[in-house]
């Protein structure tokens, strides 16, 4: 173990070596390893294909930086990146021990950190970004935080869609399949497409990434469910 340290609710989060690979663990299990990032760089990869030109862009959670690191080599130098940590200690992990592993993205001057809950940042935003990019806990289906779940319910799912700019591009991390996830981003006004990169090059594993863009004609308020 190389750090630890303990939320207000109790999860311990720990960072951990092994070798040369390094590990985040949430209350024992694991969340995040070095070697298994390949789906969180083709999150980035896929959604900013997806924007003609993206100035604007949301990454919430930081993990590792891989994800980060990803949106930093795709867009412009007059892009602007905010990348929300929920935890601190993971933002300090990442300007100290594990800061080379994706080639310490928070020195680039395009990255801020909101260090807080991306929801938040989402639910002030008006047509602020034309991406955002949600790899929070283990999806949909939350493993370390149980108020990450109100992040992709209803509400939240109508907040990323009024915090996006024209044209702009919601994708969403996940683990694994989630029909129901699916059906509330389009009923929430999103023509949607699902996409399983491999989890690491070399193997079969797949993950899940869903790519929302706004149909046409839906308006952006917020509907309480």
């Amino acid at each position: 173990m190389i750090d630890s340290v303990t939320l207000a609710d109790g999860t311990e989060f720990v960072l951990a070596r092994r070798d040369d690979e390094w590990v985040v663990r949430a209350g024992g299990m694991l969340l995040m390893s070095s070697r298994m990032h390949d789906s969180e760089e083709e999150l980035a990869a896929l959604a900013l294909a997806r924007v003609a030109e993206p100035r604007s862009v949301l990454v919430g959670g930081l993990g590792l930086g891989y994800t980060l690191r990803a949106v930093l080599d795709r867009t412009p130098p007059q892009a602007h990146v905010t990348v929300a940590e929920l935890v601190p200690a993971v933002v300090e992990w990442n300007r100290t021990h594990v800061r080379a592993l994706a080639g310490n993205p928070l020195a680039d001057p395009r990255a801020q950190v909101f260090v807080g809950d991306v929801f938040d940042a989402i639910a002030r935003a008006q047509r602020a970004f034309d991406v955002i990019l949600l790899d929070v806990d283990n999806g949909p289906v939350g493993l370390s935080q149980a108020r990450n779940q109100r992040l992709y319910g209803y509400r939240g799912v109508r907040s990323c869609l009024a915090a996006l700019r024209p044209g702009g591009v919601l994708a969403v991390w996940s683990a694994g399949a989630n029909a129901r996830f699916e059906r509330r981003l389009v009923e929430a006004g999103f023509d949607v497409e699902v996409v399983r990169p491999l989890a690491r090059k070399g193997t079969r594993m797949r993950h899940v990434v869903f790519l929302a863009g706004r149909r046409a004609g839906t308006r952006p308020g917020l509907v309480d469910r």
